[in-house]
């Protein structure tokens, strides 16, 4: 993480959050809040000249705070007053392709609602390529009148009535003019690809290379896109993040994407994701977000908060594979994107180990590396090299070779480089090596990418950062997981066409990996349901999404819902989900009471009258779709968990609960058959979880679910040995302070 510090001696960029908007004021505030902000600044710094100077950006639109360049001074004095909910530095966030939806059983001719083209996505991200095939509005009408955003037209950029509207943010100077533009056009790719994975246009006969050849189309291809670029060469900032979320709720959109997220835990008042998707809740917004590219640890989920929808990524039944056929005639299956034909011809295959340049002193253990400048070309020129680490395809030109195989390090991420590249099992590479030992003259062959079927998916994969929840481990993270390994999807001209910085093609369609690439998957079934649903608050719509997702199998995935929470989307279900487990922020207020906010934070940060009570409750009061139950080594199992739902299926309705638990453990709920006279009824009831104390173990898993012999409304449940908060703690000085352990039972973030 790093932290911008302006050219000021000892000063660093900081955000002041101060909670909601005064009098519950949208959109026309700012002026108002920046004033406050100025005095705030001109109390603390001692004259309106260094206010101005110090004060970068005011949030006035749809939330209140600012941002300025402080000294920790400056910070502790404001911290101290009255009205400021936290100070914070300005850190830096890392970001996190069609057959996809296909495989999620959602094909092209899926039924579409009319009110698709209302639905207003917006995607915090690093632009767009307004130009691509994905984004072309023909036979679209103007953007819906709830509308209140602007397109920035800075250095060309143009939006129309597909992109309706785009801004670009930089205030702590993130950005490198050597390769990003002034305005929302994206030069990195992800933004475009992650937009039209959510709500491109259906576009036919595209590929990478004739990789993946297919279609191409989000989940909504008529919803509208607003583009909020957040990110630059340098990362995105949070001051950026926030402003980007300030702007998005009051221009009225209806869902937010946010492909991004910080690599450490923060209490959730000092987290811009959390404080922006917060008050989008609050207006009716949903978030979906990635949940992040730090698996397979545990703990290392990002983006946690129950108000957001958090989402792992998973495998399709698609799999690329490269084979390599040596001098012998046998074939070896390795992974890549490789569109690069080298016919009939075999080429001398050379151990790189074997092939270090003696006159500069090279060694076995730099040379089998490949590291630049370190191999001999009279012994590399006109082969396939052998490297022990996949380098990039300059290295492999520079040498003189043809080519390069490597052994895998993890996921079965397929890469392209811009040279003939292949990446192998470690077994078969170690055979490779012995077979340039033994064979008289070892030659080789690489072919280039099919497309096979994956019989094993779906699968979390690897890099899929996973639970539990590292702040509130009684709220299971993630929520559900979507395709995110190797998806293809629209991309920007201006960016690297492969893993080679120096790759001189141009693409517009690239195939990528990570949670970045689930999250939209997510985000467009959540359109998908507001477009059918279009009264339906957040939580409702995460809940749909919840309770109707595909059950994984844990055979596959040893970390379970740990790694997937309640299973793979399936949008055409998540529209007629039978019930629904809703929420307001009256609940969400009540949750951050039971993790140990006062009565004055809450209503700052809710901007109305909400106060704690005396007793709070428990995290797990909250009406989620999903229960989780984290216990130290040898701690009584006794919890109930109180929930509500309300029927959104058909009158006269009798749904029946069914439990899955082992048999150690007791599973009461009560009552346990729901009858529902009207839709729109609600209904509530407890379920009582006991059982004989657990020592060591990462997880048992069951699940409780609701079926009135149409729908199937399917809860997980998780319970887990954790260890108790070591960092979470908020600390004597915190005005959050209410008493000694006020995060009791957070785990410790490894």
């Amino acid at each position: 993480m790093r932290n911008p510090v302006s050219k000021v001696m000892n000063l660093q960029i900081h955000i002041v959050y101060m909670g909601d908007l005064p009098n519950k004021g949208r959109g026309g505030e700012s002026v108002t809040v920046q004033s406050t902000h100025n005095n705030i600044l001109t109390q603390v710094l001692g004259s309106h000249a260094s206010a101005k100077e110090s004060l970068l950006h005011s949030y006035g639109r749809s939330f209140n705070g600012f941002v300025a360049k402080l000294s920790q001074k400056a910070v502790a004095k404001i911290q101290a007053m009255e009205g400021v909910v936290s100070v914070f530095p300005n850190t830096v966030v890392p970001l996190h392709t069609t057959r996809s939806w296909d495989f999620l059983g959602f094909p092209e001719n899926h039924p579409i609602s009319s009110t698709e083209g209302d639905v207003i996505i917006g995607m915090l991200d690093t632009g767009i390529w307004p130009e691509s095939k994905s984004f072309e509005d023909m036979g679209y009408g103007p953007p819906p009148a709830k509308w209140k955003g602007t397109c920035q037209t800075a250095n060309n950029f143009t939006c129309n009535s597909k992109v309706i509207g785009a801004r670009f943010y930089d205030t702590a100077n993130s950005s490198d003019p050597d390769y990003d533009i002034m305005s929302p056009r994206d030069t990195w790719g992800h933004g475009s690809h992650t937009a039209s994975t959510a709500a491109g246009e259906i576009v036919h006969n595209i590929s990478y290379h004739g990789i993946a050849q297919g279609v191409v189309r989000g989940a909504v291809p008529n919803a509208r896109i607003a583009v909020y670029k957040v990110c630059w060469t340098n990362g995105c900032a949070a001051a950026d993040i926030l402003a980007a979320f300030d702007d998005a709720i009051a221009d009225g959109v209806d869902l937010l994407s946010v492909s991004l997220g910080s690599v450490f835990p923060s209490p959730y008042h000092k987290e811009p994701i959390s404080i922006g998707s917060f008050h989008a809740m609050k207006n009716g917004i949903l978030t979906s977000c990635s949940a992040g590219d730090n698996g397979p640890f545990r703990r290392e989920i990002s983006n946690y908060f129950p108000w957001a929808l958090t989402v792992a990524a998973s495998t399709i039944d698609r799999i690329f594979v490269t084979k390599v056929v040596l001098g012998n005639g046998q074939q070896i299956l390795g992974n890549s994107l490789n569109s690069f034909n080298l016919g009939d011809t075999t080429y001398p295959l050379v151990y790189s180990g074997n092939a270090g340049n003696v006159s500069l002193g090279v060694d076995f253990n730099i040379a089998r590396l490949c590291i630049p400048g370190s191999l001999s070309t009279t012994i590399t020129k006109g082969g396939i090299l052998l490297c022990d680490k996949a380098v990039d395809g300059e290295v492999v030109s520079a040498s003189g070779a043809v080519g390069m195989i490597a052994p895998a390090s993890g996921d079965i991420v397929s890469y392209a480089f811009a040279v003939p590249a292949v990446i192998i099992g470690r077994d078969d590479y170690e055979k490779m090596i012995e077979y340039t030992r033994t064979a008289r003259s070892p030659t080789a062959t690489i072919l280039t990418t099919e497309t096979a079927k994956d019989v094993m998916s779906p699968t979390v994969v690897d890099f899929s950062s996973r639970g539990p929840n590292p702040v509130s481990p009684n709220i299971l993270k993630p929520d559900v997981t979507a395709p995110g390994l190797n998806i293809l999807a629209a991309w920007s001209p201006l960016a690297f066409p492969s893993v080679d910085v120096t790759d001189p093609r141009q693409e517009d369609y690239y195939i990528i990996s990570g949670t970045s690439m689930s999250c939209p998957h997510a985000t467009g079934a959540a359109a998908y349901v507001k477009a059918s649903h279009p009264s339906w608050s957040p939580a409702a719509i995460k809940s749909a999404l919840m309770t109707t997702a595909t059950i994984m199998d844990p055979r596959k995935n040893e970390d379970g819902e740990f790694a997937y929470g309640s299973g793979q989307i399936d949008p055409l279900k998540a529209v007629h989900p039978g019930l629904i487990f809703d929420a307001t922020e009256t609940d969400f207020v009540d949750f951050l009471c039971a993790e140990g906010y006062n009565s004055t934070l809450v209503g700052l940060i809710s901007g109305d009258s909400s106060t704690c009570p005396d007793e709070p409750g428990k995290t797990w009061d909250l009406n989620y779709p999903s229960f989780a139950l984290s216990l130290l080594d040898g701690e009584q199992i006794d919890a109930t968990y109180p929930r509500t739902v309300t029927n959104v299926g058909f009158p006269n309705s009798t749904y029946y609960a069914v439990v899955s638990m082992p048999p150690e453990f007791n599973v009461v709920v009560e009552p346990s058959v729901l009858t529902f006279a009207e839709v729109g009824e609600k209904q509530s009831f407890t379920v009582k979880i006991t059982g004989t104390p657990l020592f060591q173990v990462p997880l048992v898993s069951g699940s409780l679910q609701w079926t009135d012999g149409t729908h199937t409304v399917r809860t997980p449940i998780a319970l887990f040995n954790n260890m108790p908060s070591i960092w979470a703690s908020i600390g004597s000085t915190s005005p959050l302070k209410r008493n000694t352990q006020p995060w009791k039972g957070s785990t410790v973030f490894n």
